[in-house]
């Protein structure tokens, strides 16, 4: 999800996303000491999409 796109999204909104991204983000973290993912760069990318929905979150509050 792009920044301008969450900048739109109310904080109850943001919130959920962060939830949502956290839990499929524990899922993969899950899967991954299980098995080899078939895209491992996933992980980053949903650390990056927490660390940008909480940098919007900072800039609303």
């Amino acid at each position: 999800m792009k920044v301008k796109e969450l900048r739109e999204l109310d904080l109850d909104a943001l919130k959920k996303k962060e939830n949502d991204v956290r839990e499929d983000l524990f899922k993969l973290k899950f899967q991954h000491g299980i098995r080899r993912l078939e895209n491992p760069a996933r992980l980053g990318q949903l650390k990056k999409d927490i660390a940008q929905i909480k940098t919007v979150i900072a800039e609303k509050q």
